[in-house]
């Protein structure tokens, strides 16, 4: 936290963004981290218009989802730290610029190569851009109302970006093509970088980059979400998932000793002993974790069962993007007056009941009566969620480390999502199963022959699959509810005196 004074401010008027200018320089923010967080969803929906197009197989369909997911999981602590070191608003525009460029190639992309490696790219982007956008918030406006309120529209950009990305790809897709899904990025990219010029740039760390921190912590997240992600398609007992979580195993705790020991700490372990924060990475993981498993499940349960197509299973989650909007604006209000946990806590019960109640679905359940209801009740309780974990994150932080702590809430985020997502499909998978062997290819199946009866069977044990998943993703929700009452504990938010400049750069 810096000791400036108010009075101290009247000269920064060069490094902090003027009042004209503080709307921008949030528009600029939200638009930037709404384009990475959609690009986490947006392809989902074209994948079989890409696989017919690019010939691609199965497999390697799937890495067009996981490739962005690993390096931007993967790499969100060096981009987190980059930017404390080199500059937040530079390291944000290359950021910018790499992911700009890299939505540009996946567009042209000729063959699955070529577009697996510039959805690596497009990560790498992310991975910069994501941390060092939540950071400028704390250098550019002052704790109390303006960065509620400003923490508030990050908080809603962050979590509608996963469904807008819904949206965005059905659309794209249906009416246009498939590659527009990575096009459509790039004009929004280049306004972006054109209105970065508005941000302050913020004080910068004295130190170094981590080099054997970043390698080892690098490395170690990325066998770590690898082998989630292969243990959810292979089996937990495969020979390269087994590997994958040893080789993380090893580099994590060589990460640690290092963090332990070196004098410039890519993730300075310090972070962790203040319970507030602790405890907003941890319920961030859960909420990951839950956020993720409702849109894989939903959406598989309404195209298979009810045979949605792009753009209509795009349009059936708006009343999500609706819950977490209001949540998150109700909530940026109350954080003065009520203390944080007063928020997430309540909300994160009923997302939970969200949860609980998408697992009562059936195959004939109806849209507006049972899907609607639910889906609404887990978008609010995500949305209470977002916005207090995200003030926890950076709330008395330092400037020259606020980079790191928002980037270690992104990756609490990602890796709760890949770990959530990983074990409730096995759960989901052994359920269906359990109730009719291989019922995933009977499915299929039935349908190429037209036999119905087989069918119905089929369809039946699938969304006993889905609902038992929803089922165990109410348990993270909870598990988030048992982690914020008990170890967040921190006042509301006080709002700023009316003449209080924005934070020095």
């Amino acid at each position: 936290m810096s000791d400036v004074s108010p009075k101290s401010l009247s000269h920064t008027s060069d490094e902090a963004p003027s009042p004209p200018h503080a709307a921008l320089a949030l528009v600029v923010i939200a638009a930037a981290q709404l384009m990475v967080a959609l690009d986490s969803t947006i392809t989902n929906i074209a994948l079989p218009s890409i696989q017919t197009d690019l010939g691609m197989s199965a497999s390697g369909l799937a890495w067009v989802v996981n490739s962005y997911a690993l390096a931007f999981g993967g790499l969100l602590l060096l981009g987190g730290r980059s930017g404390d070191i080199f500059g937040r608003r530079r390291m944000f525009r290359i950021g910018l610029a790499v992911f700009t460029i890299a939505s540009l190639l996946g567009g042209l992309a000729q063959n699955d190569m070529q577009l697996i490696a510039a959805r690596i790219l497009q990560g790498v982007g992310a991975a910069i851009s994501a941390p060092t956008a939540l950071s400028l918030i704390t250098v550019n406006f002052p704790e109390g109302k303006p960065r509620n309120k400003a923490m508030g529209v990050y908080a809603a950009m962050s979590g509608m970006g996963s469904i807008i990305g819904l949206l965005l790809g059905g659309s794209l897709t249906n009416y246009l093509d498939w590659r527009w899904v990575m096009f459509i990025n790039v004009p929004i990219g280049l306004v972006v970088l054109a209105g970065t010029k508005v941000l302050a740039e913020g004080e910068r760390s004295t130190g170094g980059l981590d080099i054997p921190g970043a390698i080892t912590g690098t490395g170690g997240l990325l066998a770590f979400v690898y082998g989630i992600t292969r243990g959810g398609d292979e089996g937990w007992t495969d020979t390269s998932t087994l590997a994958s979580f040893g080789v993380a195993f090893v580099l994590l705790a060589v990460f640690l000793l290092v963090q332990s020991r070196t004098t410039h700490p890519m993730m300075p372990l310090r972070l962790f002993a203040d319970r507030n924060r602790a405890g907003s990475y941890a319920t961030m993981m859960c909420i990951g974790a839950g956020m993720f498993a409702t849109f894989y499940f939903l959406t598989l349960y309404m195209q298979q069962i009810h045979g949605y197509g792009p753009l209509k299973t795009g349009l059936s989650y708006l009343p999500f993007s609706v819950g977490v909007g209001l949540a998150t604006g109700v909530g940026s209000k109350l954080l003065t007056r009520v203390p944080p946990r007063a928020i997430a806590g309540p909300g994160l019960v009923i997302g939970a009941c969200g949860m609980f109640w998408f697992s009562t679905l059936e195959p004939g359940s109806g849209y507006f009566t049972q899907v609607v209801p639910a889906m609404f009740l887990t978008s609010v309780g995500l949305g209470s969620g977002f916005l207090p974990m995200a003030l926890g994150a950076v709330s008395g932080i330092r400037d020259q480390e606020a980079g790191i702590a928002s980037a270690l809430l992104n990756t609490s985020q990602q890796i709760g999502g890949a770990l959530g997502l990983a074990t409730l499909s096995t759960v989901a998978v052994t359920a269906a199963d359990d109730r009719l062997p291989h019922a995933s290819e009977t499915f299929f199946k039935a349908a190429a022959q037209g036999d119905l009866p087989l069918l119905r069977k089929a369809a039946d044990a699938l969304t006993h699959g889905y609902t038992t998943g929803f089922l165990v993703a109410s348990l993270f929700f909870m598990a988030g509810f048992v982690i914020t009452v008990t170890a967040i504990n921190a006042p509301r938010q006080e709002q700023s005196a009316p003449d209080e400049a924005p934070r020095p750069a």
